[in-house]
């Protein structure tokens, strides 16, 4: 059994691959983020599939940790990160306001 969770984390860490490819290629930060999380998510399951494995239990709290880390990277890129284009808006006539990026105004946010 354990040999065949050698061979899923490998799988996984094969998947990690395909999203650096999609990361390098990525046309958009929203494309990025998502090949970022999917690290994330691979990453803790190669954890807990290698925590298994080799029956380590310090695996599983590294692995909690990550989760909690992916969670926090990914409400800090919509709070930061997240700009919105006119493709994304429906608007192809007009440019947005670049200062705009979609957010309320302080006035409005009174």
């Amino acid at each position: 059994m354990d040999d065949f969770l050698i061979v899923v984390a490998a799988f996984l860490i094969v998947n990690v691959g395909a999203g650096l490819i999609r990361v390098a290629r990525g046309p958009s930060p929203a494309d990025r983020m998502l090949a970022a999380q999917l690290f994330g998510t691979t990453g803790v399951a190669i954890l807990l599939v290698l925590a298994q494995a080799t029956d380590s239990p310090e695996l599983r709290d590294v692995a909690l940790v990550f989760a909690l880390l992916a969670v926090v990277v990914s409400v800090a890129f919509v709070k930061r990160g997240w700009v919105r284009t006119a493709a994304s808006l429906g608007d192809e006539g007009e440019s947005p306001d670049p200062d705009d990026g979609g957010r309320p105004t302080r006035e409005e946010e009174l």
